[in-house]
């Protein structure tokens, strides 16, 4: 590893001293982060702490090889940092979000403009990028869709049925969650996290657990965190098989698409047997979790488990049997493998462009120490790759469900809690189906939150779905979008 000098070196799910974060000149800050991601490092979280009238800039950094991550702050500023952006593309949304919650100015930064919707009253669209030309002509398509699902822009500018350029605005209905959780825990802050982005409840909620227990030095029991892995991956099974299901429907391949919709609900079911809520919500606490798994229960879960990966098994199978649908995923948008290496990409849509990214192999915490799931990963980086990787992990988390489930350590389920140490900075990742979830907590003088960071996967991933559809016909952005499947609110805390 290289001279880290600028950062503290911490693990996954630990905490440091605050004063043991060494701060630095903001131009020393951003040429040693841009220093380290050149040398393999990837940049988990770049955020503002108010410091008075100023605001410290802080980095988190993941050196994947090493299982290690590194914290590092500049000293106050006001008015502008340099930009990363230019030369690492990773850390471009990141700076948008400082230059809009702080007002700090990133120098250099190619294409500043507000994350979210409105920034001071202005629409954050602002000027979208155009193409040029005699035969461009532009699509744009919501931010009012047909369907359910929440609010979001594309832009697209186009060439007959070519795609050029792909824009996308977020941020229609923020909720200030950030900014709410701060002078917390509060009595509402684990429904907050929980609520975070639904189909990943358990996901957040984990990683705040974790985040919690290392900010009161303690570790939760091992049959907690048994049960926190159990959840997960079954949290990761349901959603896998949706997204299948979901892409056998954009090709319309009616069978897959049909028998995926009840597995999917089956998956979930499987849940609410846990914790009486499909969707986990009131398993995971810091400390523990609040429900148990009895030997009774555990065997009827792994005996219905059996029954729908079978079912599972079958209805992907039918999907790649079937030409028709492997010739409308194969090289349809692509994301090549140093595309999604300097935007930072995680979680399948990473693994399905070659690259061996996963918490629960590179920072694993919790029962992943002791019980490894494969990592899945695919070479080519479109459509078809990224639902082979969604097929795959069913499989292998299938196969590590089973096996815990037939064999649960012995232990308490919840260990007493203090209040969170005062000045301290913690760091959580968790591999949520979608991918990296990062949550940081900075407590103040009292142990109470004067900073809570989070970072959800579709941060990171939001721009790989906008370069997958570069060169691409118009008419594949429904499957490119469902192979992608990222949050809107998850986005836009």
């Amino acid at each position: 590893m290289s001279d880290l000098t600028h950062f503290t070196l911490l693990a996954n799910a630990t905490s440091v001293p605050w004063s043991d974060v060494p701060a630095w000149p903001v131009a020393d800050f951003i040429d040693a982060i841009g220093a380290e991601i050149t040398r393999g490092a990837r940049l988990c979280s770049l955020f503002g702490v108010p410091e008075g009238d100023a605001t410290q800039l802080v980095a988190v950094l993941a050196f994947d090889a090493d299982s290690t991550l590194a914290i590092g702050r500049s000293t106050p500023l006001t008015g502008a940092f340099p930009s990363l952006t230019a030369t690492h593309p990773q850390a471009h949304l990141f700076e948008r979000e400082i230059w809009e919650q702080h007002g700090l100015t990133p120098e250099g930064h190619p294409w500043l403009k507000p994350v979210r919707r409105t920034h001071g009253g202005a629409p954050a669209t602002g000027e979208f990028f155009r193409v040029d030309g005699g035969e461009i002509h532009e699509v744009a398509v919501g931010p009012v869709h047909a369907g359910i699902i929440e609010p979001g822009h594309f832009r697209f500018q186009c060439a007959g049925e070519e795609v050029l350029h792909l824009e996308i605005a977020l941020g229609y209905q923020h909720r200030g969650i950030e900014e709410a959780l701060v002078g917390g825990p509060h009595r509402t802050t684990l429904i907050q996290m929980e609520t975070l982005a639904g189909d990943s409840s358990i996901a957040h909620a984990t990683a705040h657990a974790n985040l919690i227990e290392a900010l009161t030095h303690i570790e939760p029991p091992l049959r907690a965190q048994w049960l926190r892995s159990i959840a997960l991956e079954l949290e990761r099974l349901a959603n896998h098989t949706g997204d299948l299901g979901a892409l056998a429907g954009d090709v319309a391949f009616l069978p897959s698409s049909a028998a995926c919709g009840k597995i999917r609900g089956d998956f979930l079911n499987l849940t609410a047997e846990i914790c009486g809520n499909r969707f986990g919500r009131g398993l995971v606490r810091p400390g523990g979790c609040q429900h148990d798994l009895e030997p009774a229960l555990a065997a009827r879960l792994l005996e219905r488990l059996i029954t729908t990966l079978a079912d599972s098994g079958q209805a992907i199978a039918w999907m790649w049997d079937a030409a028709a649908v492997r010739a409308r995923f194969e090289n349809v948008g692509t994301v090549f493998p140093a595309q999604a290496s300097e935007l930072g990409m995680v979680g399948p849509a990473a693994r399905a462009c070659g690259l061996v990214r996963d918490v629960r192999y590179d920072h694993p915490v919790g029962w992943h120490r002791f019980a490894q799931v494969p990592v899945t990963v695919w070479p080519d980086g479109d459509v078809f790759a990224r639902a082979r990787v969604r097929s795959l992990e069913i499989q292998r988390s299938g196969e590590f469900l089973c096996e815990q489930l037939g064999a649960p350590p012995e232990s308490d389920l919840f260990e007493a809690l203090d209040r969170p140490a005062p000045d301290t900075i913690a760091v959580a990742l968790v591999e949520g189906w979608r991918g990296e979830v990062c949550h940081v907590a900075l407590t103040d003088s009292v142990g109470c939150f004067r900073r809570y960071k989070i970072t959800d996967p579709s941060f990171h991933n939001w721009i790989g779905l906008a370069l997958s559809l570069r060169g691409t016909a118009i008419s594949d952005f429904p499957i490119c979008n469902k192979s992608f499947n990222l949050s809107y609110c998850g986005f836009d805390l």
